[in-house]
């Protein structure tokens, strides 16, 4: 599995995840100038900002791993520019990571702030 196949395959995953467990998906692959954040959704009244990473074995370490100071970084600023233009600058925010091992899903919470 290429790359590209392999990372839809893990947002499909997550975003089957996410709404079995009640969250509402707004946006999925927002792009910006500095990116993309995988999945945007509500959980209750929280704007989630969600990471995914997915990896079929362990041979390049855990998924969430690859969520590196310079990827949440990006992933920040994504958020400002989604708040920006959807009006949430005051709307409470969350970054998490969802990362899936083969078709283990293990969901970080509240994995970095802003």
């Amino acid at each position: 599995m290429n790359k590209k196949a392999a990372g839809n395959r893990g947002e499909s995953i997550a975003k089957a995840y996410l709404k079995k467990i009640g969250y509402k998906i707004i946006e999925t692959n927002f792009r910006y100038s500095g990116g993309e954040i995988d999945i945007i959704a509500l959980d209750k009244e929280v704007t989630v900002y969600i990471e995914v990473k997915y990896r079929s074995n362990l041979n390049f370490g855990f998924p969430a791993d690859a969520v590196t100071a310079h990827k949440r970084h990006k992933i920040v600023e994504g958020a400002k520019n989604y708040s920006l233009i959807h009006h949430l600058a005051n709307a409470p925010q969350r970054f998490d990571v969802i990362e899936i091992l083969g078709e283990e899903i293990n969901h970080i919470v509240a994995a970095f702030e802003a």
